[in-house]
């Protein structure tokens, strides 16, 4: 009996934990053989694809985001009996508020980041006239590609299956805390990284899994995730956590005059205290005030575990 409950939770489902870690091999099993095999087609087609342009950065990220979707929807449904629309990433009622909402959330704290340091005089911007109207306008839209698709890909894996498998089991501040980390530690090999980049990117995984609870669909977090990325290097022309080669002409260009522990330097305003501010203050927000909310759909899909049904016995 201790033996089965090791595996097996009240209700004859598998533990969140187990499911939880078949989930993240079925992603590798799938995702490393498929991202080679893209690479390999896309090398010997003669459409220009190399590892400078834009498809080495969007497909990749497409795959990825194929392959999380897929992998979250099976488990769902494998282990507890769910429809595709749980994981948060269908055409739901609401779907588009919730994303317009990120958009909107996102737009304004990454301005409160840049608007801290400028007023303690850290940070100055003047339109980049150097760069060309086209060499702007294309910096506009690749990086949209870009940063949407990655955004998209990331917010997926961290706050799709892996956190909500965990919240239906009880256990939401686990995953939120476990799924934040992990989102931290991808970008410890990113340029310049430090500690306080790091708080800051474990903090931006707290702001993400918030806006996903508040409203239970993936939409609103991949606002907020995307327009993050792309008003800070292709508006602002700010580091992208250490990432410059994504914006090499934004809109803006960025003189930094410090200190680095407010401005993040090299890393970006990711890595300094103004994001830290920021973050935190969104966050708060986005939980505590009440126009955020879920349907009642998605409320009922994603709260709690649920004992089988007769047929499902």
């Amino acid at each position: 009996m201790k033996f089965e409950k090791a595996f097996f939770n009240e209700y004859g489902r598998l533990r969140s934990g187990w499911r939880f870690g078949f989930f993240l091999a079925l992603c590798f099993l799938i995702g490393f053989p498929l991202q080679i095999l893209t690479d390999s087609i896309l090398l010997a087609l003669p459409v220009g694809y190399s590892d400078q342009g834009i498809l080495h950065l969007v497909i990749p990220s497409a795959v990825s985001l194929a392959v999380v979707v897929l992998a979250g929807w099976f488990c769902g449904k494998f282990f507890e009996d769910l429809p595709f629309r749980a994981l948060g990433l269908w055409f739901t009622k609401k779907w588009f508020v919730d994303l317009l909402s990120g958009l909107v959330v996102g737009a304004l704290t990454v301005s409160l980041a840049v608007l801290i340091p400028v007023i303690f005089g850290g940070l100055r911007f003047q339109l980049n006239e150097s760069a060309g109207q086209s060499a702007v306008i294309l910096t506009l839209g690749t990086s949209f590609l870009i940063f949407l698709t990655g955004a998209a890909w990331e917010e997926a894996l961290f706050r799709g299956y892996m956190l909500q498998t965990f919240t239906r089991s009880g256990l939401g501040w686990f995953a939120i805390i476990l799924t934040s980390v992990f989102f931290g530690a991808v970008h410890l090999g990113n340029p310049a990284a430090g500690l306080l980049s790091t708080v800051n990117t474990i903090l931006a995984g707290v702001w993400f899994s918030a806006a996903y609870l508040k409203t239970r669909t993936l939409w609103f977090p991949i606002g907020l995730h995307f327009i993050w990325n792309w008003m800070m290097g292709a508006f602002y022309g700010i580091e992208v956590s250490g990432i410059t080669n994504l914006t090499t002409a934004p809109l803006f260009r960025e003189i930094d005059r410090g200190p680095f522990w407010l401005t993040g330097a090299d890393y970006g305003l990711e890595g300094g205290s103004a994001a830290t501010l920021a973050l935190a203050l969104s966050t708060l927000l986005i939980w505590f005030l009440p126009i955020f909310r879920p349907t009642e759909e998605m409320l009922s899909l994603t709260d709690r575990e649920k004992p089988k049904t007769p047929e499902q016995i």
